[in-house]
């Protein structure tokens, strides 16, 4: 087995292991815009509380396009902030989706479906200028999430190349060098199984 293929193979195992215990149990949601919108910009994290950064992804749209709510809960805010028209709804895990802009259709305290209406796309402003998107946004307490994880849109996590054991070439393998053999068991374990330690 190559270097790469080594290399690739931690990788794998680096992609396929939750990087939080919300990863692990993510709802099923759906798309905030009929017909799959296009992803307009990716969700961007933020370095710091406060630094520069994209905390939810634009879905290119159409004015007057129903907005819908990609998880069922109870409408926390609906109403204009910073000049922008907001509806938030809050969900039974604990997060919180967000939709701008949004002329709203739903009041606070309204208990809505996956897929509900929550109002109408406006054209103005959004971050697509001239165009019009919707800005969709998922949070957990202060963290902002990517809400591409609600309809499997989200980071590709690949698949190992094989089931059990890796193909041998026949020919030796050379040993991973200590620098880069991480100490967590998961990772020796998955070594250990592609026969690379």
């Amino acid at each position: 087995m190559t270097l790469a293929l080594r290399c690739l193979a931690v990788v794998v195992f680096l992609l396929l292991t939750p990087s939080s215990s919300a990863a692990a149990t993510d709802p099923v949601g759906r798309w905030p815009l009929r017909p799959t919108p296009v992803v307009e910009r990716t969700f961007d994290p933020p370095d710091s509380p406060y630094g520069a950064g994209h905390r939810g992804v634009d879905l290119l749209g159409r004015p007057g396009q129903p907005v819908l709510s990609a998880l069922p809960g109870t409408v926390r805010f609906a109403g204009a902030l910073a000049g922008r028209g907001v509806v938030v709804v809050g969900h039974a895990d604990g997060t919180r989706t967000t939709y701008e802009p949004v002329a709203a259709s739903v009041s606070v305290g309204e208990v809505v479906t996956a897929g509900a209406r929550l109002g109408t796309l406006e054209a103005a402003p959004s971050h697509c200028l001239p165009r019009a998107c919707l800005h969709w946004g998922w949070i957990d307490g202060e963290t902002y999430l990517d809400p591409l994880r609600l309809v499997g849109a989200g980071p590709v996590r690949l698949l190992p190349l094989w089931r059990d054991l890796p193909v041998s070439s026949g020919r030796p393998i050379a040993p991973i060098p200590a620098s880069w053999r991480p100490a967590e068991n998961g990772y020796a374990l998955l070594l250990r199984v592609a026969g690379l330690t």
